[in-house]
């Protein structure tokens, strides 16, 4: 668990060597040992501003990012320091602290942009660091925000600009938190003669003016090859990595958990299905909590179609143990009865009458056992016809019984074993229906599991929406003050666009139609193993 990862020093996530980008294994492996929700923090800013300091104070230690004393850049590439949250146990906050941007000592200024980009990319907070007032010459080295339409791309796209910012604020949904620290600030905090907030001061600066680990491979890897980091196929590859995690992971808690409960045999198919559906229902809620962008419901199918499988095992593991055990009661309450035959024992007048009498002593002390799972009833029935030879022998035997009553008794015995076959197939409708309504508890329950996530989705959209709406409106505004009417205009027109689309996914039928959908691809995963089961009944019939 992420609460158990103990870091007591600070690792390099990602080495810029030689003016290359390498990831280091040894921290990938620590960021997918972490379960929990994390919190990612990165600093960027020039060199020598004392970065390392202040991610040192996030960490509440004094030391763990390397410190410099001299004008030489201390930090090379990316750190990485996980740290228990505080006062949120159930979160890791995970540290990034970034090689210092503009060493003259690099010579080239490519891999400075390449690094503010990754902290871009990683980060949910990002902390720009600098050293005095919020000038002009602090606004020129915030170049490398400018470069940002240059390095990373929202949408795959075949043309020419695909490089460029498609819409800004689309990047509202994928960019952090922005935080500017501006340190030994030595001014008033007023704007035209009057006070006012930091927030305020810095919202005045930058007025209009003319999880984790795989992603971390993704973009580096792009940036390696040459290539522009793209959200949205960085976001899809990471959704096919979690989602097939999230199955293998949902899995294997689902079988954990069976191990745990399961004690095989089972009196009856209906004491483990019960045990199945409570595993389930676990299984489910781990897929869920990891599982993202599933939005054809294709990774969920597939844990729905892996657990029935699994289940269909146990259910046969079952069988086998219950028969394993049916059986090794049967030879022993029998020994007698078998001794008494090979010994021709029932071989005389009468012989018959005592050998009917043994069989159904045997039949009886079966039944009163406890324990023999819910083969008991098929396995009695085959140790009945495996003496049918026997018995027919000794009544053909038996000189005290007329032709009459040697055929009467035939009928009899023929009519008993109709009896319990039909008892058996009985059991095994039973059974085929307890199947069944398993499965139809099984479809409601990942509909539900569904819902339940894409009415959270929903809402997580909503608000994306909501941040989208309100960033064209403030640079509709802005527009507005600075006269560029006609690129105000066309911002209004988009923003209606955006409350239409608000509007039509807060409309029940938007989640009703993506649900019946995900039904009908559900309904299609388990009706085999249903069959499968209906072939083997009659099988066994015949």
């Amino acid at each position: 668990m992420a609460s158990e990862i103990h870091m007591p020093n600070p690792v390099c996530l990602i080495e810029n060597k030689d003016r290359k980008l390498v990831v280091h294994q040894e921290a990938l492996q620590l960021l997918s040992g972490i379960h929990q929700p994390v919190v990612v923090v990165a600093i960027v800013g020039l060199y020598r501003t004392g970065k390392s300091y202040l991610m040192n104070k996030l960490a509440g230690k004094n030391s763990g990012f390397p410190l410099g004393s001299t004008v030489q850049a201390n930090t090379k590439g990316i750190w990485m320091w996980c740290v228990p949250y505080p006062g949120r146990p159930d979160q890791t906050l995970v540290l990034l602290d970034t090689e210092g941007l503009g060493d003259v000592e690099k010579g080239d200024s490519q891999n400075d942009s390449w690094i503010f980009v990754l902290a871009v990319l990683l980060s949910s907070t990002l902390v720009y660091n600098s050293i005095g007032t919020i000038d002009q010459h602090a606004m020129d080295q915030l170049h490398y925000v400018t470069e940002l339409t240059e390095r990373i791309k929202f949408k795959p796209s075949p043309t020419e600009n695909s490089g460029a910012l498609e819409d800004s604020a689309e990047y509202v949904r994928f960019f952090p938190t922005f935080i500017w620290a501006v340190r030994d600030f030595s001014l008033q905090l007023e704007l035209n003669g009057q006070p006012c907030t930091d927030d305020e001061y810095l919202e005045n600066a930058l007025k209009l003016k003319k999880v984790l680990a795989n992603l971390v491979e993704t973009y580096v890897g792009t940036i390696c090859s040459g290539g522009v980091p793209c959200m949205e196929n960085a976001v899809l590859a990471l959704a096919q990595m979690e989602n097939s995690a999230a199955v293998l992971e949902a899995t294997g808690r689902y079988m954990e958990l069976m191990d745990q409960k399961l004690k095989l045999p089972t009196e009856t198919l209906h004491e483990l299905l019960g045990i199945h559906a409570k595993c389930e229902d676990e299984a489910l809620q781990v897929f869920m909590a990891r599982a993202f962008k599933d939005d054809q419901q294709q990774f969920q199918a597939e844990l729905m179609q892996a657990l029935a499988q699994k289940k269909e095992a146990y259910c046969r593991q079952n069988e086998l143990e219950s028969s394993k055990r049916c059986k090794a009661l049967l030879k022993r309450l029998s020994k007698e009865l078998e001794n008494r035959i090979n010994k021709a024992f029932y071989s005389r007048p009468g012989g018959y009458q005592d050998y009917f009498n043994d069989l159904k002593t045997v039949a009886v002390r079966y039944h009163q056992e406890s324990g023999k799972g819910d083969m008991a009833e098929a396995e009695v029935e085959q140790f009945f016809k495996d003496q049918e030879t026997v018995g027919r022998a000794i009544l053909q035997s038996d000189e005290a019984l007329t032709e009459k009553e040697k055929e009467a008794e035939g009928a009899r015995t023929r009519a008993e074993a109709a009896e319990r076959e039909k008892e058996i197939q009985k059991q095994k409708q039973a059974e085929l229906e307890q199947m069944m309504e398993d499965q139809k508890q099984s479809h409601e329950a990942n509909i539900e599991y569904l819902k339940e996530k894409m009415e959270k989705d929903r809402e997580k959209l909503l608000e994306e929406q909501n941040k989208m709406i309100e960033s064209k409106f403030q640079e509709q505004k802005a527009l507005l003050e600075a006269g560029f009417q006609d690129h105000a205009a066309q911002l209004k027109e988009e923003i209606c666009l955006l409350r239409k689309e608000s509007e039509n996914i807060r409309r029940q039928d938007w989640i009703t139609s993506m649900l019946n959908a995900a039904s009908n691809i559900f309904s299609s995963v388990l009706p085999v193993l249903i069959k499968g089961r209906v072939r083997c009944n009659r099988r066994h019939k015949h």
